[in-house]
């Protein structure tokens, strides 16, 4: 029987990334292009797409993990769509239906960190794990959450990256950096935020610098909060940020002790290094998690 082949989207503020594969060790062609206007932007993902089918045969469906607002709900008359968005142009732009239109596949559609989650579930750090975060913490700040065996949804997707934190003017008196909500745990903690607050980007920052005091002490609360109304049995933070060999650490024992000895589990108390960890698939984490939605699709858990 022939192995059936997927089409996967990553959609970022930035870059789109397209594959077409199985998996991690089956990519049988990628590309990546920045994220223009949406039609421009689409018409080379549909570009790639045909080139690739005509090279490579058909595809059993495609999945687009992508940077939202979105609407994830396959009922709903947006569904498929770019909701109220700081990334000019894309508010309502369809994604869905404009690739639809010119790829007659089944299409999912999911945010990029619930992508990336699911890819990591499939082929990364939280294999066999039944509950259990993605967070990345990069120009943005969002989640994907996996829970009960399954990506979790409702209204419309979790906004991890938009809750209060505690915000301490005297210590911080940056007042954020979202659009909508000024000092929400993205307005405090995103790559953004760092650039605005102390004028250069993370990246050139050394590890001594107060940023980082800071930042892990953000990081840290939101964790906590995550710990207290998830339960995840695993948190993956992925991310540029998120990513820094120096910070990981740091967060891992903060987050221990925000948390005070109140969950009693060895995962928190004494292997906090196995349960705070970094994503198994790296940057690939977003990509593959569109093959693993557009697998899902077809498959099923």
């Amino acid at each position: 029987m022939t192995t059936p082949l997927f089409g996967g989207i990553e959609g970022g503020g930035t870059k789109f990334i397209c594959a077409v594969g199985t998996g991690p060790d089956d990519i049988r062609a990628e590309t990546r292009f920045p994220t223009a206007a949406p039609e421009e932007t689409l018409r080379h993902v549909v570009g790639f797409f045909n080139e690739q089918t005509q090279r490579l045969g058909p595809l059993a469906s495609i999945g687009i993990a992508s940077f939202g607002p979105l609407d994830p709900r396959p009922g709903s008359p947006s569904f498929g769509h770019i909701l109220p968005t700081p990334k000019p142009g894309w508010t309502n732009a369809d994604i869905v239906g404009t690739i639809r239109a010119a790829i007659n596949v089944p299409i999912a559609f999911d945010t990029d960190v619930n992508g990336a989650a699911l890819g990591e579930w499939r082929w990364g750090a939280a294999q066999g794990l039944d509950t259990f975060i993605y967070l990345t913490v990069g120009t943005g700040i969002g989640g994907g959450v996996f829970a009960n065996g399954r990506l979790l949804h409702g209204l419309l997707h979790p906004e991890l990256g938009h809750i209060a934190l505690p915000h301490d003017f005297k210590k911080d008196p940056f007042e954020g950096a979202c659009p909508f909500h000024h000092d929400c745990f993205e307005g405090l903690a995103s790559g953004v935020a760092i650039e605005k607050r102390w004028g250069q980007c993370g990246g050139t920052l050394p590890e001594d610098h107060p940023a980082w005091e800071l930042e892990t002490e953000y990081i840290a609360l939101a964790l906590a909060n995550y710990v207290y109304t998830i339960s995840p049995e695993r948190i993956v933070i992925g991310g540029g940020v998120g990513q820094l060999a120096h910070l990981l650490p740091r967060v891992q024992k903060k987050t221990r002790e925000v948390i005070n000895g109140y969950v009693q589990s060895a995962s928190i108390l004494e292997n906090i290094e196995t349960y705070i960890v970094p994503p198994g698939l790296g940057n690939r984490a977003g990509m593959l998690g569109a093959i693993a939605l557009a697998e899902q699709l077809i498959r099923g858990k």
